[in-house]
This record gives structure tokens, sequence and C-alpha cells, in this order.
């Protein structure tokens, strides 16, 4: 009885009332379906009987009739989910549902593999602790460790769930700029887009290739300047696959400046030229027109002063 005022108190019901068209679905396919709940969380749910029928807890299979009140328990946010570790956080944008905030090179977006230390999910869980709140911390997309720009947070799993949808469904629109070795990159792609399959590497754990066997990836960009050695691109992912953006402009012969794995390497204090430099979308609890933008990281100055001198 203890454990169940605890969880009572820790948590809030969502409800909603069946409507006719949905009389005869089972409670596991309404809530599913209709109260849009992760496959893990109504798994949760149901073993700890949180979902209810007219006030009492129900079995997954039971059928729902019109005009049946079914309620969700909704938990409120108990850890971090990573250690909390003082760290720079630069936020670009936050509300009382999701964040944004801008990454700098050589950090992880949250632990992985070795790495348990560190990251942007450690100094974004210090950063909650100390406003005094508890927000499990979750990322809606990431970056690779030496990208830098804007990464997405939810502040609660609810907003998780709606962004992922978004995401999902290319509603959250990714803009990219980057440096590039070459200067010729249009001549091969005239109108602007690469449309190549990406897979894993055969040959070399954790990284990915051009290959038929692959999933569809599509890249598009611009060509905003040229020096003689170099061209500043902006890019937009219509597909999200890992190590996409590098991938494919390695493959068009014209690899991310500084980038170590796909390109030729960087010298002595040289950054990845491949920033993240906006993120757009619709609010999914205001309906507001989300845009975000992240100042170029200091690096590039010397890259712009390039391009300007050469323009």
């Amino acid at each position: 009885m203890a454990g169940s005022k605890r969880a009572e108190k820790n948590s809030s019901l969502k409800k909603y009332i069946v409507a006719d068209k949905y009389a005869g679905m089972t409670v596991d396919v309404y809530v599913k379906d209709v109260m849009q709940e992760s496959a893990r969380k109504r798994q949760k749910l149901f073993f700890n009987k949180g979902i209810y029928v007219n006030g009492k807890a129900a079995h997954s299979k039971r059928v729902l009739n019109a005009g049946d009140m079914v309620a969700v328990r909704q938990f409120k946010d108990s850890s971090y989910g990573v250690t909390p570790e003082d760290g720079p956080v630069d936020v670009l944008y936050e509300d009382k549902d999701l964040l944004v905030v801008n990454k700098p090179a050589g950090m992880l977006v949250h632990p992985a593999g070795q790495t348990t230390s560190g990251t942007l999910a450690n100094y974004l869980a210090m950063y909650f602790k100390k406003k005094g709140q508890v927000v499990t911390i979750r990322a809606i997309h990431r970056l690779d460790r030496d990208t830098t720009g804007c990464v997405l947070f939810a502040k609660s799993g609810k907003i998780q769930t709606e962004l992922e949808k978004l995401l999902a469904a290319g509603q959250i629109h990714r803009g990219y700029e980057a440096v590039v070795e070459g200067t010729d990159i249009e001549n091969k792609y005239p109108d602007g887009i690469i449309d190549a399959k990406i897979g894993k590497d055969i040959y070399h754990a954790n990284r990915r290739m051009v290959t038929d066997k692959g999933q569809r990836a599509v890249t598009h960009f611009q060509v905003l300047a040229k020096s003689d050695k170099f061209s500043h691109l902006a890019l937009q992912l219509e597909t999200g696959r890992t190590h996409q953006i590098r991938v494919h402009l390695a493959y068009a012969g014209k690899p991310v400046l500084g980038d170590a794995m796909y390109g030729q390497g960087r010298g002595k204090g040289e950054k990845q030229a491949l920033h993240a430099v906006s993120i757009e979308f619709t609010h999914p609890v205001t309906g507001e027109a989300i845009k975000v933008k992240a100042p170029r990281p200091k690096a590039w100055e010397k890259y712009i002063n390039i391009f300007k001198r050469c323009n």
C-alpha cells in the first residue's frame, strides 16, 4: 500500500474516453495507437498495474466499449539517467518541454562504449541538478564526437515520443555547414544532391561506407563560397544515416576538412569542419514554429576569412 501511495504521489494520470470508432479495440492496441505510448512503456505499465479502465487496473487483452475511460499513469522522472558532472552547457533554446544545446567539438552526446563520463549528457544532468530539477536526459538525435552545433533534448517521455515521431516523419529539419577539400563538387552533382546508399564498412569497425547493400541516404548541398583549395557548403539531410554527411562527401571526393576517419586527417590543432548550424520543427505542444541557430565555432574564423579574401 505504501509503495502504491508513493507511485501516486510521483505520477499523474493521462485520461481518454473511448470514442465509438475505437469500440472493440483491446486496451493494449488503444494505448499504443490512440494514446501513443511506446512498447517498452506499455510493458512496464501493465506489469505495474499502471493502466486503468473505468478506475480499475486493466489487462492488456481487455476489449473496450465506447464510453470507457482509459487512464495511463505518467511517472515523473526519478533519475538523470547519467551521472551529473560539471562541464560546459551552451543552451541555445529552452522551454518547459525541450531544449537545444550547442555541442562543442571533441565531446560525445551521451555515454557510449568505454566513454562513461565527460559527455554532453553528463554536463546537462548537472545543469538540471543545479536548477533543482530531476530530468532524465533524452537526446532526440546525436552528433559525432567532432561535429559541433545543435542537439535537441526532450524533458519528458511524452515529449520524447512526439519529437521522435516528427524526426521519423522528416519534420525536424537540421541544417549543416561544412568546409570540404576541393572546389568542383557541383560539377559531379549539378543538382546539389548526393543519393547513395550507406551501410557498415566491412573492412573497418565503427565506420560506414557507400554500398548497394546499405540503406537509402540522400544529402542536399549548396556551395556558399570557394577558395583555391576548399569549398564552403550548406547541407540538409533528407535521411539520417550514421556519419551520412561525412561518408557522402568523402564518396564525392570532397571530404570534410579535418575529418580523421574519412578524410585526409588533420594538422596539429585543426578541428573537423562540420557544424550543425540550425534545427527547425513545429513545437509538439504549442504548435509554434521553432528555429534555432548555433554560431560557428571560433576555429572556423580562419576558413571564413580565406573565403572572404577569395570572393
